[in-house]
């Protein structure tokens, strides 16, 4: 398969040197570029990378708080920093960066550091897909460990760092918190549940009906009574799951 990469630089031959390094795999294909932080996340929030080669110093947000705010992302990229500067090596790899490129970046070097970004998105995605088998959420209550079948559960919301199940009791819809994250959710359980909200993850098999209301896209689902926001950059995804396609 071929990997799609995102070039972060605020030096545009540092940039073109390494999208000549790229042409020459094609396991990896350069995607996009962006000059600065900020515009490598207004690039991902519209778009999609495996993979971005970052470097640390730029104008305005510097590598490493990107590579926090990409970690944040769903389904979040791996980085591999390129950077003129050694001192940052261990900050970097407490972002859980793959690799640590100094300038001047050799070939050799940048396609080993791919390889090991792209069996890392390997291992990542096996891992979901037998996550994704999964048949069961636990969760913690006052009585206890509580174990509540995936098949049942409606939809997950999230609430800054707290994450709640809403499933179907006997008729009733409850609602339990859990340790998971909502990017954890929907990576582990990609295929039976679907984003329609930076905070709200849908079971596919509940989804009933998409509609507009006064403040916008709802969703309702089959056995609850609530109306489930929909946010404008999910609408189309969602349209095109109810239409099957």
């Amino acid at each position: 398969m071929s990997y799609r990469v995102l070039i972060v630089d605020d030096e545009p031959l540092a940039r073109e040197r390494l999208k000549r390094f790229l042409l020459d795999d094609t396991n990896f294909d350069s995607v996009g570029e962006a000059g600065d932080g900020l515009a490598a996340l207004d690039w991902l929030r519209s778009s999609s990378a495996d993979i971005v080669l970052l470097d640390i110093r730029m104008p305005g947000l510097d590598g490493l708080a990107t590579a926090e705010k990409i970690s944040a992302l769903p389904a979040a990229p791996v980085v591999i920093f390129c950077t003129a500067y050694d001192e940052h090596a261990l900050a970097a790899f407490r972002v859980n960066a793959v690799d640590y490129l100094l300038k001047p970046i050799r070939r050799e070097d940048l396609g080993q550091a791919l390889g090991r970004a792209a069996n890392r998105l390997s291992a990542a995605r096996v891992s979901a897909a037998e996550e994704g088998n999964r048949s069961h959420i636990s969760a913690r209550t006052h009585s206890g460990i509580k174990r509540i079948a995936v098949a049942d559960i409606l939809w997950f919301s999230a609430d800054q760092k707290y994450v709640t199940a809403h499933y179907n009791e006997q008729g009733t819809v409850r609602e339990v918190l859990i340790d998971e994250t909502l990017k954890y959710l929907e990576e582990a359980l990609a295929g039976q549940f679907i984003r329609i909200h930076r905070s709200i993850l849908v079971a596919t098999e509940a989804i009933d009906q998409l509609h507009t209301a006064a403040d916008g896209a709802v969703l309702t689902l089959a056995g609850a009574k609530e109306e489930l926001p929909v946010s404008r950059r999910h609408v189309a995804g969602v349209r095109r799951f109810i239409k099957g396609g």
